[in-house]
C-alpha cells in the first residue's frame, strides 16, 4: 500500500471524480457511509450523545453527511466558523441537514460558545483535513483545547484536526487527540511516528474506491506492508528438494553471560527456514547451544568468552553478527576481518552495530545490500554526526530522513526497529511494517529478527526480500505469540515458537 502525500491524495480526489466519474460531493457520501459502516460495525455502544465538530471546508462536509447518515436524536451539531468561506460541498450538505427534522445545529465563532461535553458521549472532529499547513491559533486552537479537555471518546475524519499529514517538527500548536483516526483510502505518513500516537490513537484505512489508476501511477518512496506485498514473495519448495536446497546460514553470536542471544538467533533461522544452521560462538557456550538447539551446528571460537580471530565464511549462504557478543577488543577486531573479507549480504545487529558506531570509518568498506537492523538508540549512535548536541534526532520525521539517507549513501537496507518498522532500502524507498504489537518489546525479539533474516538470505531470497517477509512474518509471530500469551507475558521465545503458524498464514495468502 503506499503511502501519499496530502497533495497527492487531492489530487487523486480530483483524478477519480473526473474519471470514474463522479461528482464530489457524491464522492463525499461515499467517505461518510465508510465511517457510517465502521462505527455502525463493531465500535457503536451505547453512548450518550453525539457531538460533532465540523469546519467549513470538505472535512467538515464528510461531519456534516455523517451526522445526517448517522440520524441520532441525540447528535449535536457545531460548526466552527473559523473562516468566512465555506466550500461547496460543505454547503450542499448543511443545506440537506437543515431540510432534516430534529437535528440540532450551532454556530461557533467564540469560545465562550463552547458547549459542555457530556461524560460518556461520542465527537466526532472534522474540523480540518489534510491540507494544513500551519498550527492551529485563535478559534480553531480554542475549539481543539476544549475538545481535549473533554471526557469523550473522540473520533477523527480522515486526520486528527492540527496534524500535518507529513513534518510536524515546527507544528507547535494543539492538536486533536483522537481516540480513533478514520483515514480515507491510503495512510498518512504522520501516522507511523510515535511522538503523533496520542494525537492519532487507533487508525484504521477506510477504502472509498478513490482511482487505482491513479495511485498505481503515483510515485512515492513511502509504501505499508500488507498481504499484496507479501504473496509475491512467498517461494514455493520443490517435493525433490533436500536440506542443501535451502541454505546454509552462519550465525555468529553469544559471549559469557550472553549465550540466550545466540540461542534465538539460531532457533529462529531454523525456523524461517534455512536448511543448515551452524553457530560461531566462544567455547563456554558450547554445551548451552548444543542442549538448547540440537539441530544446529556449532562452530566454537579459539577464546574461552567471546569471539576472536578470523571467522571463515566461505562455505556458507549468509551470515548474522551481532546477537550477544559484546564489545571486547578482539571481538571488534574479529568484526573488522569480517567485513573486510566476507563478500556475502550480512546482517548486522545489537552489539555489532555498537562497535560499528565506535568505528564509523568501517562503513564505507561493508558489503553493499547488507542488512542493519538498529533500535533507535543505536541508529542515532551509528549515523548521527560526531559531536551532535543531545545525541538524538529531533523527532521521528528527522530520524526517517536519515535513515533514508545513509541507506542511500550505502547501498544498506536499514531496519529501524519500532511499532511500525521500517526499512529503508537502497533507492531511497521504505517500507513501514503493519503487524506485531507491545508485547514485543521484550529482550531477544530483535535477536528473533536477525535471525530470521539470516535464514531467509540463506534460502535465496534477496535481501529486499528478505527484509520485507522476515520483518512481516516476525510481527506475525509475534501477535500470535501475544493471543496466546498476552502482550505482558510473552517473551522473545514465544515468538520464535509462533513462526511456524506465521508462515501456515502467509501460505494461507496465496
Amino acid at each position: 500500500m503506499k503511502i501519499l502525500t496530502a497533495s497527492q491524495i487531492r489530487e487523486a480526489d480530483a483524478y477519480t471524480i473526473k474519471h470514474e466519474p463522479i461528482s464530489s460531493i457524491d464522492l463525499m457520501e461515499r467517505a461518510a457511509s465508510a465511517c457510517f459502516d465502521w462505527f455502525t460495525e463493531g465500535h457503536y455502544s451505547d453512548y450518550s450523545s453525539f457531538y460533532f465538530f465540523c469546519g467549513t471546508g470538505n472535512n467538515g462536509g464528510d461531519g456534516l453527511a455523517l451526522a445526517r447518515i448517522l440520524d441520532k436524536h441525540n447528535t449535536k451539531i457545531f460548526i466552527v466558523r473559523h473562516s468566512d468561506k465555506c466550500s461547496a460541498d460543505f454547503s450542499t450538505n448543511l443545506s440537506m441537514l437543515i431540510d432534516e427534522e430534529g437535528i440540532d445545529i450551532t454556530d461557533i465563532s467564540d469560545k465562550s460558545m463552547l458547549p459542555e461535553i457530556e461524560e460518556g458521549s461520542v465527537i466526532f472532529d472534522a474540523i480540518l483535513g489534510s491540507g494544513l499547513s500551519k498550527p492551529l491559533s485563535g478559534l480553531l486552537a480554542d475549539v481543539v483545547e476544549h475538545i481535549n479537555k473533554s471526557k469523550a471518546t473522540v473520533i477523527s475524519i480522515d486526520i486528527p484536526t492540527g496534524l500535518f499529514a507529513e513534518d510536524n517538527t515546527e507544528n507547535k500548536g494543539p492538536i486533536i487527540e483522537a481516540d480513533f483516526t478514520l483515514t480515507f483510502e491510503l495512510p498518512k505518513l504522520s501516522f507511523f511516528f510515535a511522538e503523533n500516537e496520542k494525537f492519532v490513537g487507533n487508525w484504521e484505512v477506510l477504502p472509498i474506491e478513490l482511482s487505482d489508476e491513479f495511485i498505481s501511477k503515483a510515485v512515492t518512496p513511502y509504501h505499508y506492508i500488507t498481504e499484496e506485498n507479501i504473496i509475491p514473495l512467498l517461494k514455493k519448495r520443490n517435493k525433490f528438494s533436500h536440506k542443501g536446497t535451502y541454505g546454509h546460514a552462519l550465525i555468529i553470536a553469544g559471549s559469557k553471560g550472553k549465550m540466550g542471544a545466540a540461542v534465538m538467533a539460531s532457533k529462529s533461522a531454523l525456523r524461517a527456514g534455512a536448511g543448515l544452521v551452524s553457530a560461531h560462538i566462544p567455547n563456554c557456550g558450547y554445551a548451552v547451544l548444543q542442549s538448547s538447539v540440537p539441530e544446529a551446528m556449532c562452530e566454537t571460537d579459539e577464546n574461552e568468552t567471546h569471539i576472536s580471530g578470523r571467522i571463515k565464511t566461505e562455505s556458507y549462504n549468509a551470515v548474522a553478527i551481532g546477537p550477544g557478543i559484546g564489545n571486547e577488543d578482539a571481538t571488534a577486531s574479529a568484526l573488522k576481518l569480517l567485513i573486510q573479507e566476507c563478500n556475502l549480504s550480512t546482517v548486522f545487529d545489537a552489539d555489532a552495530l555498537n562497535i560499528i558506531s565506535e568505528n564509523k570509518t568501517w562503513l564505507p568498506f561493508m558489503h553493499g545490500g547488507s542488512i542493519l537492523t538498529p533500535h533507535p538508540k543505536e541508529f542515532e549512535r551509528l549515523f548521527l554526526p560526531a559531536g551532535r548536541q543531545g545525541g538524538k534526532t529531533k523527532n521521528s520525521f528527522e530520524r526517517l530522513k536519515l535513515q533514508r539517507e545513509m541507506a542511500m549513501k550505502y547501498g544498506f537496507y536499514i531496519i529501524l526497529k519500532g511499532a511500525y518498522t521500517s526499512i529503508a532500502f537502497p533507492d531511497g524507498s521504505v517500507y513501514f511494517n503493519s503487524t506485531g504489537n507491545p508485547g514485543m518489546a521484550t529482550g531477544g525479539s530483535g535477536d528473533a529478527l536477525t535471525g530470521i533474516l539470516c535464514g531467509l538470505l540463506a534460502q535465496g531470497y534477496k535481501p529486499y526480500e528478505a527484509c520485507i517477509l522476515g520483518v512481516y512474518l516476525h510481527g506475525v509471530a509475534g501477535d500470535i505469540a501475544a493471543e496466546k500469551m498476552s502482550e505482558e507475558g510473552m517473551t522473545a521465545m514465544d515468538i520464535i515458537e509462533g513462526m511456524g503458524e506465521a508462515w501456515r498464514k502467509a501460505g494461507n495468502l496465496q
